[in-house]
């Protein structure tokens, strides 16, 4: 806190010494006229008084003329707020930051009050008036809204035109700049002041500026987790493919195949070699939601060998434009992996169905399995951060990656019954996919594995 109130502090201390030294001036100067008018014969005193009138005044004279020692300091004293600002922001602007960030700001102006919003409610505050004033509070002030709406900095000299909700007495002017992450509007940084004289140019400045700083490192941020999460779900998804009892069991089935249906065990091997280099490939990229059904496929058709047919089936129902949509890789092969592993009953057949429609300015996709299902206090434990089992690894690195890709819009819901069965259903923003882009006129044919028990595909 201290060094966000030099930037105040460094001014008034200048001017006040230079006050000081101005009456020291006005003094002497008076007694520099009286001594001549009076005929005081004493050198020395008019020496002394002399001296103190030429120095008092060359100092005032650098104390409010020396631009490049006042700049410099104010640099310097905007520098370490600023660092102050991105020390705060590096884990992302929440309400934490943004109250810190606030309280930061506001001695280093001559505002009365300073807050950050999101889209909907203040996010920080402090100055004037802060009970009222909470973070969650909803926006008040008609202002802020407009900004929000479009996108525009909005430098205000009056309670009407910043639309307080109620007159204020103190608050009589404000500067908002609203806050981007990268084109989209987050939220707002306003400066609220006591009279409209207090809006110089470089509050406009300065205003602007801590905006911009604001957004960019909100933007970055942003990015920093993306790449995060990026980087830790192409591991997780690796990881929980190229797994050495998956491996160990599809190559201890192939090995046993190759007795008993040599033809059978040939296409599975082809097929293994196919779902891992497919799995090094779309690491890293969208690929076509099709494209994610084969590998699903596959992966089923190692699973179906093992346990056999009477214990396994994949119903896929996937209208023709969804399967054309552009989607992170890794998206449904975790789930029915997840339906495989954790939903399969003692006895009996485990039917997996993926389903996938248009709806309006949404997309729909469901995994469902009819199989052991959950207790509520399973479902409610699976989206636990701390939760280190598959289950919940695998559901919320679905989750995590359609947020990702295709924000705050697009929601995945867990539904499950035990002893019924579970259905993981995910809604896409449509608006997003497509300006991600389709694969235009691309389709995608059956099934290429052979004389092995597949999905029916409709």
């Amino acid at each position: 806190m201290e060094s966000s109130f030099n930037l105040l502090k460094s001014d008034q201390n200048r001017l006040f010494v230079a006050a000081i030294l101005g009456v020291i001036a006005i003094i002497s100067g008076v007694a520099i006229v009286w001594i001549a008018l009076a005929r005081v014969e004493s050198p020395v005193l008019q020496i002394v008084i002399g001296t103190v009138f030429t120095l008092s005044v060359a100092s005032v004279l650098w104390l409010l003329l020396d631009p490049d020692t006042h700049a410099a300091r104010q640099s310097d004293d905007l520098l370490k707020l600023a660092s102050q600002m991105l020390e705060c922001t590096k884990d992302g602007l929440d309400v934490d930051a943004a109250q810190r960030i606030c309280a930061l700001l506001l001695p280093a102006t001559p505002a009365i009050a300073v807050a950050i919003t999101n889209k909907t409610e203040i996010l920080g505050y402090a100055g004037y008036n802060a009970a009222g004033n909470t973070p969650g509070t909803h926006i008040r002030t008609t202002a802020t809204h407009e900004t929000i709406a479009d996108g525009k900095p909005r430098i205000l000299y009056s309670t009407d035109d910043i639309g307080l909700p109620m007159a204020s007495a103190r608050i009589n002017a404000a500067i908002i700049q609203p806050l981007y992450m990268g084109k989209e509007i987050a939220g707002t940084l306003k400066f609220y002041y006591r009279k409209s004289s207090q809006i110089s140019e470089t509050q406009k400045s300065v205003a602007h500026g801590f905006a911009e700083l604001l957004s960019t490192q909100m933007a970055a941020s942003a990015l920093e987790q993306q790449v995060k999460l990026a980087t830790s779900m192409e591991l997780k998804a690796l990881q929980a493919q190229i797994n050495p009892h998956f491996l160990f069991n599809t190559i201890n089935t192939i090995a046993s195949l190759i007795r008993t249906d040599p033809d059978k065990a040939r296409v599975l091997l082809r097929e293994f070699a196919v779902f891992y280099r497919s799995t090094l490939e779309d690491s890293n990229d969208l690929i076509p939601l099709n494209r994610e059904l084969k590998q699903v496929e596959r992966y089923f058709s190692f699973e179906v060998a093992r346990f056999g047919e009477e214990s396994l089936e994949l119903d896929i129902d996937i209208s023709p434009e969804v399967r054309d949509v552009l989607v992170p890789s890794f998206i449904i092969q975790p789930l029915v992996e997840n339906a495989v592993k954790h939903g399969r009953k003692a006895e009996g057949k485990l039917t997996i169905r993926i389903t996938g429609e248009m709806s309006g300015d949404e997309i729909l996709i469901a995994v469902s399995d009819d199989g052991k299902g959950m207790t509520p206090e399973q479902q409610a434990t699976m989206m636990d951060g701390e939760s280190t089992t598959g289950l919940g690894i695998a559901v919320r690195n679905v989750r995590d990656r359609i947020r990702g890709y295709f924000g705050p819009q697009s929601h995945m819901d867990v539904e499950s019954k035990e002893g019924v069965g579970t259905t993981v259903s995910f809604t896409l923003d449509r608006r997003v996919a497509e300006e991600g882009g389709y694969l235009n006129a691309q389709k995608h044919g059956e099934s290429t594995i052979p004389n092995i028990p597949q999905a029916i595909v409709r």
